[in-house]
């Protein structure tokens, strides 16, 4: 499990803006297209941003890349919380990609509903083969949770491969998130990851006892590839030899 540990958070945004290059170029290559579960929040936000710009986007065909959502907030796609809109102002409108290669969580629909179709929107896309995402990209919160699986929620136990409803109590609202089955299926998972306040996660998710009800992310264990892409500050709790 490979640890790209940097000085800062901007070397670390270019270390996975790089690899995202590289994943892309390589799926294009071997199978004409290349398949991205994005993650929400702040921190990738920046990183959609840096993909946006020069030389990234001279790097990528992105009339071949196709976007998913790993997980998403059960509010219109205008809100200020959708990380489709997030997702759509930082990368998709700069870069000018087509509807036809976004595929948003349908959050109209009640949240049971929503990740049914999500379910099917996605097994539709890679039929008659398995879903198997190129890249799934995510981040991970204070409470080691990732996508939308967070403590002590029933879906940390799902064994379905698809998206699910989850409510998260924390937030007193629902969320939508592909299940770890599915995130599992990934050729290449790649956490983003930054800042001191994410140190204790860090360590608990990498090196601490197996607890998954505690510490979801822990549930991340995909066939192909896992990256962390950290900063100094959220591997501070690693030992050296880790990070």
């Amino acid at each position: 499990m490979p640890l790209h540990v940097h000085a800062s958070a901007e070397a670390v945004l270019h270390s996975l803006a790089e690899y995202f290059v590289a994943q892309a170029q390589h799926a294009v290559a071997d199978r004409g297209r290349f398949s991205v579960a994005l993650s929400g929040g702040n921190s990738p936000r920046k990183l959609y941003e840096l993909l946006a710009t020069t030389p990234y986007r001279e790097q990528v065909a992105w009339d071949q890349v196709y976007f998913f959502f790993g997980d998403e907030r059960n509010v219109p796609p205008t809100d200020p919380e959708s990380n489709y809109r997030m997702a759509r102002e930082a990368l998709l409108d700069p870069l000018t990609i087509a509807d036809s290669q976004v595929f948003p969580v349908d959050t109209a629909l009640p949240p049971a509903e929503a990740a049914e179709a999500y379910t099917r929107t996605i097994q539709a896309f890679f039929a008659p083969e398995e879903a198997i995402f190129d890249l799934v990209l995510l981040g991970l919160g204070d409470n080691s949770h990732t996508a939308s699986l967070f403590p002590h929620t029933p879906v940390l136990h799902e064994t379905s491969v698809g998206a699910r409803e989850v409510f998260v109590e924390e937030k007193k609202a629902f969320r939508i998130t592909l299940t770890a089955p599915l995130l599992n299926q990934a050729r290449a998972v790649a956490f983003l990851v930054y800042g001191a306040d994410k140190a204790a996660a860090v360590h608990q998710v990498i090196q601490g006892t197996r607890n998954v009800d505690e510490f979801p992310a822990q549930l991340i264990a995909p066939a192909g590839e896992l990256h962390w892409f950290l900063d100094m500050a959220a591997a501070a709790a690693l030992p050296p030899a880790a990070s």
